[in-house]
């Protein structure tokens, strides 16, 4: 072909292929569709979760120890003893002699509103040192020597 035939015949029109587009876009409705068909709804199981209402009768053997302002503490042997004030340096010696004489010793440690939170670390030091196993701390706070 000369340059001659080539100015008169002019110059190639540009073709769309659709085929391959129609293609691709069946393949992404084709996706689309067994992806959502394979969606299931979310289901979940009810689990049993325990509550939180403290335990209306606890047992006799626990010691409840409350925090008071300024480094004071009440001693209360069961849920319905007598609260008793006692001082930091009586709480190690009461812990030991607890423990020594309870076959499983729990310690409640409670705090009234006035109370720091270093007062109540005491009480778990002690308690520690004591080599009590069994402790909790109530998270609502007591009246002052209850």
């Amino acid at each position: 072909m000369s340059a001659y035939e080539m100015e008169t015949e002019g110059p190639k029109k540009a073709r769309v292929e659709i085929i391959p587009l129609i293609d691709v876009i069946f393949f992404l409705l084709a996706t689309f569709v067994l992806f959502t068909l394979s969606l299931d709804r979310l289901r979940s199981l009810e689990a049993g979760l325990p509550r939180g209402d403290p335990d209306p009768h606890p047992k006799s053997d626990t010691v409840f120890i409350q925090a008071a302002a300024e480094g004071m503490y009440f001693w209360k042997l069961g849920a319905e003893g007598v609260a008793e004030p006692i001082t930091a340096p009586e709480l190690g010696p009461r812990l030991a002699e607890f423990r020594r004489r309870t076959h499983e010793p729990r310690v409640m440690i409670r705090s009234d509103s006035k109370a720091r939170l270093g007062e109540a670390v005491v009480i778990l030091d002690e308690v520690r040192r004591a080599g009590i196993k069994q402790v909790a701390v109530e998270t609502t706070v007591s009246a002052t020597g209850r």
